[in-house]
């Protein structure tokens, strides 16, 4: 859909720019309605920064800090406590002394769950509001542009310097990912946390707690190449690069061809979609919790979090390591949870889709303008 978008926008713009410089544009009385193309082109570019802007935002309050503390939450129970029937009851006489000696025992204790914060969005960014403001859905927002703009700058560096080939991308790629894990750790306990009165830069991990988290952040980005990979190598045992390179090619076919392609098509599709699901779902959620297990005790949690993992994590003054490990800290992550997860990415999806039409409409109905298919009174 964003694909849709910005190719739509790009060739509004440049068929806006072309009937300037030709001065095919009409003037006053002609059939062509809008004889100011500048504006026109000017409104598409800010049709294209709004809709950048809007599923970005998108992207990082649901699909980074909602995302997380959904990752990470472990719903409470309450404790309900029921006291036996006395023998001041009226019925009491009618009772026998050995029923009522069995009657009188210790009160009986019922744990109920409580529903999860993150059980929806609405309920989560209200709790975000209500404990940290009105800018809390944006929380971690400076660690994540300090981020990505030393990882654009790092990731590039090292292409170059391990060469252009696509494979060498792929290691530049997790090699930044495991150079930058430390400030990534620090994103995670900002978002996770609740308000400090430290400034982000003086929250960072220490180099100690950074090593604990190499091996899932290489696993992690392994798994985000492996959904590059695993389609790409389909792809060309398929041999569908010619039809890629050709359409033409693909009605030279017999309708069986066509059919076999077509299902080989379906499933490099299907393959990038089961590698997301079976490998990086879990390896985003085990860094995730990992990099939980490692929050300061000087920090509280914003959600309620269970530190010690269900009794797995013994903190470092009593001789533990202080840090879930990877099988423990996705088997600790119940179904419950799991569907929670999927239900919010699957919202995510439909939210950034309608988002996406929303501004294709926009931007169809300022290409049509141009065209002169509507006119302005």
């Amino acid at each position: 859909m964003s694909g849709i978008a910005h190719h739509l926008v790009k060739r509004g713009i440049e068929h806006t720019q072309e009937k300037y410089r030709s001065g095919s544009f009409a003037q006053d009385g002609d059939n062509k309605p809008f004889g100011h193309p500048h504006v026109v082109a000017a409104a598409l570019v800010i049709t294209s920064l709004l809709w950048f802007f809007a599923l970005s935002a998108v992207q990082y309050v649901y699909g980074g800090v909602v995302a997380t503390l959904t990752m990470i939450e472990t719903p409470t129970a309450t404790a309900f406590k029921v006291e036996p029937a006395g023998s001041d009851e009226a019925d009491a006489p009618l009772l026998s002394t050995d029923e009522k000696k069995s009657a009188t025992t210790e009160p009986e204790l019922f744990y109920v769950k409580t529903k999860p914060i993150t059980s929806k969005i609405r309920t989560t960014i209200r709790h975000l509001v209500a404990e940290a403001g009105p800018w809390a859905r944006f929380r971690g927002l400076q660690v994540a542009l300090a981020y990505h703009f030393i990882h654009h700058i790092l990731l590039q560096a090292l292409t170059v310097l391990f060469g252009g080939a696509m494979i060498s991308q792929s290691f530049a790629a997790v090699v930044t990912a495991v150079v930058l894990c430390r400030l990534q750790l620090l994103w995670t306990h900002v978002v996770i946390s609740t308000p400090s009165e430290k400034k982000w830069y003086r929250r960072f991990p220490t180099i100690d707690a950074g090593k604990k988290v190499i091996l899932p952040t290489a696993v992690w980005a392994l798994a985000e190449q492996a959904t590059i990979y695993v389609p790409i190598t389909l792809f060309v045992v398929f041999d569908l690069e010619g039809y890629f390179r050709n359409p033409a090619a693909f009605n030279e076919l017999s309708p069986m061809q066509q059919k076999s392609v077509m299902l080989a098509s379906f499933a490099v599709m299907m393959s990038g979609i089961a590698t997301a699901v079976l490998i990086v779902f879990p390896a985003s959620v085990t860094l995730k919790r990992v990099q939980a297990s490692l929050l300061p005790e000087e920090n509280d949690s914003i959600v309620p979090f269970d530190r010690t993992f269900g009794g797995k994590v013994q903190p470092q003054v009593f001789g533990g390591t202080g840090v879930v490990s990877m099988l423990d800290a996705w088997k600790t992550f119940d179904w419950a949870a799991r569907f929670r997860l999927v239900k919010l990415y699957a919202k995510i999806f439909a939210i950034q889709v309608s988002t996406t039409v929303f501004f294709v409409l926009i931007a169809v109905f300022q290409v049509r303008m141009i065209n002169g298919d509507y006119v302005l009174y």
